[in-house]
């Protein structure tokens, strides 16, 4: 039936059905925001006009927060994956400028608590709150001075913070103790501000704290049990997420479809030659190192690798297509007793998409591999190749595993993205019989049904082991094809405490000191000539190491080579140490044996 055509006046040009839709479409948020949702990740020839009219558009509307929050991911995606270099100008001057639309909401009284949502927090203008470890908190202190501060507002009230303060503060405020230990009602703000006379009061404390003759870790405890709020304001920051974006080298300019999984082999790209590594200066590692702070406070993130991560070992390896990854160690002093740890995150196009942290012993690696909400659906898969061809390159890596929550134990939102299936169609399998049984039942529906769905259940059941991909190399005489499916370093901790339980009387000095005099004697080492940082690793490894029965029975070769292992623990990079356990046979079959025991 065809349209009705209405005049509006005698004198005016009548105005069709259709072309009141269209002008009310054009002045639609949530309908040019749908279009520019759609568009944004294609790259035909009509994409980049489409998407040039779009950002036009809406750069003229007042948004509402949700769909401002919609705007600013877009444009953010569009900053990593570009269609041309005419877009970049156009679409860093609204990034640049988005503050001010945040500023505006806030005057007009707008409900500011959607821009605090993990996953699309650090917007510039907003302001962020949390309780950050010491590290984090002392680096961002001295990074926005100016805009941080402690969030009084919600700390007063909280019973356990008050008794942590009771514990701590003493140490910095003379005479304390007549009031704290004993009163009811205690002016803490009276008391630290006396204290603290002209200096800022977050400064203060944090220099007071930097200032204990204590060890780094037993400094960071002490911090960390006052559980206090800091609250810093984003304004126009550069380490805003909105802002957090750097100009690469040479841009990458999508002129095609983004690569999809199904287009990436693992196996091909694993297969091929070892990537070129390249080694950063000092002052160059420290730059990688602020950038990834920045990343992950906006997000309300902290990892370990990325908090304490050494400026000194990091790498860089540009992948093409844009992307530029870097991965770096921990400082000996803050490293894991046995497993070697690297970390790493990724740019495409000088945005920062992902961050990576790996873990691993002798030829296996767990690897967290977590792409930020907003670029998920930009060459994931392939991006993730990458990361472990850097990986397989640093550790020589055979058998990678992936933790079972990033596929979905207590995780929401691997489940309802289906992230298992995500690793599956990448060549990854579960860990345990039943649960590789149930994974073949399921695609087995898959394939009668393209449109079936595996239910959120079920993807619960698959996330209750980890799942393995192994290289060819597991296959040979020296390894064997699901070696590493029950090992966990967890089981190794255990049996240890269960022997300090059962000879120690539960006293963990007395075990540590037995075990270390045990595999002294048995090695030949004078440990006295060592440094501290070997000595440690010594008193580690030994837990371990006194577990073996017949360890005095070893070849003098091999025991040699078990030497050279603890020494190289404290080195300053750990890859040579990962490549040392690799290589030790015997003591890769007895780290197996004894971690993979049923906990």
């Amino acid at each position: 039936m065809p349209r009705l055509r209405y005049t509006i006046s005698p004198r005016m040009p009548t105005l069709s059905s259709d072309s009141k839709e269209k002008n009310s479409e054009e002045h639609d948020p949530d309908h040019l925001l749908i279009d520019l949702e759609a568009v944004k990740n294609r790259f035909d020839s009509n994409s980049a006009g489409l998407v040039a009219k779009l950002l036009s558009q809406l750069s003229k509307l007042q948004l509402d927060p949700h769909q401002l929050i919609r705007f600013h991911e877009c444009l953010l995606f569009l900053r990593a994956f570009p269609s041309g270099p005419s877009l970049i100008p156009r679409v860093e001057n609204l990034l640049s400028t988005f503050h001010r639309r945040i500023e505006k909401l806030r005057a007009l009284h707008a409900g500011m608590s959607v821009f605090d949502d993990f996953d699309t927090s650090g917007i510039a203008g907003t302001v962020m709150q949390d309780t950050l470890s010491f590290d984090v908190a002392q680096w961002l202190t001295r990074r926005i001075p100016h805009n941080v501060e402690i969030a009084w507002d919600d700390y007063w009230d909280d019973y356990q913070a008050e008794r942590a303060r009771g514990t701590v503060w003493p140490r910095f405020i003379p005479l304390l103790e007549e009031d704290a230990d004993v009163e009811a009602n205690i002016p803490w703000q009276s008391w630290l501000d006396n204290a603290r006379g002209r200096h800022n009061a977050l400064c203060w404390l944090i220099n007071r704290f930097a200032q204990l003759p204590l060890p780094d870790r037993q400094r960071a405890e002490l911090y960390d049990s006052l559980h206090l709020p800091l609250r810093w304001k984003l304004e126009n920051l550069k380490l805003s997420r909105t802002r957090n974006w750097a100009r690469p080298r040479r841009f990458y300019f999508h002129d095609a479809p983004l690569i999809q999984r199904g287009e990436v082999s693992l196996a091909d790209e694993l297969a091929q030659p070892a990537l070129k590594l390249e080694k950063l200066s000092r002052a160059a590692g420290e730059s990688v190192m602020q950038a990834i702070r920045e990343v992950m406070v906006v997000r309300y993130r902290e990892l370990y690798g990325t908090t304490l991560g050494d400026p000194r070992t990091v790498v860089r390896a540009d992948l093409g297509r844009g992307v530029v990854m870097h991965f770096w160690g921990l400082p000996p002093a803050r490293r894991l007793p046995l497993r070697a740890y690297i970390a790493g995150y990724t740019l495409k196009n000088g945005v920062p998409i992902n961050y990576v942290e790996a873990i691993g012993l002798c030829e296996w690696i767990e690897v967290g591999f977590n792409t930020f909400y907003t670029y998920r659906q930009g060459e994931t898969a392939w991006i993730y190749a990458q990361a472990l061809r850097c990986l397989r390159t640093l550790t020589d890596a055979k058998c990678i595993s992936i933790y079972p929550y990033q596929i979905g134990q207590n995780n929401d939102e691997a489940i309802d993205s289906g992230a298992f299936w995500f690793y599956r169609k990448l060549g990854f399998r579960p860990g345990r019989a039943d649960l590789r049984a149930l994974c073949e039942r399921e695609e087995k529906k898959i394939s009668s049904n393209p449109k079936y769905r595996t239910a959120p259940r079920t993807l619960k059941r698959l996330a209750e082991a980890h799942m393995f991909y192994e290289l060819p190399e597991t296959k040979s005489a020296s390894y064997g094809s699901g070696d590493w499916d029950k090992f966990s370093s967890r089981n190794l901790g255990f049996i240890v405490n269960q022997r300090m339980a059962r000879q120690f009387d539960g006293d963990s000095q007395k075990i540590r000191d037995a075990s270390a005099a045990a595999v002294a004697r048995t090695l030949r080492i004078d440990a006295a000539r060592w440094t501290p940082l070997q000595q440690q690793a010594l008193e580690n490894w030994s837990l371990i190491l006194a577990l073996i029965p017949n360890l005095n029975r070893w070849l003098p070769d091999e025991k040699r080579q078990l030497v050279k292992i603890i020494q190289s623990k404290s080195a300053a990079s750990e890859m040579p140490y990962l490549r040392q356990t690799h290589r030790h046979s015997r003591l890769r079959a007895e780290l197996l044996r004894l971690g993979s025991r049923a906990s």
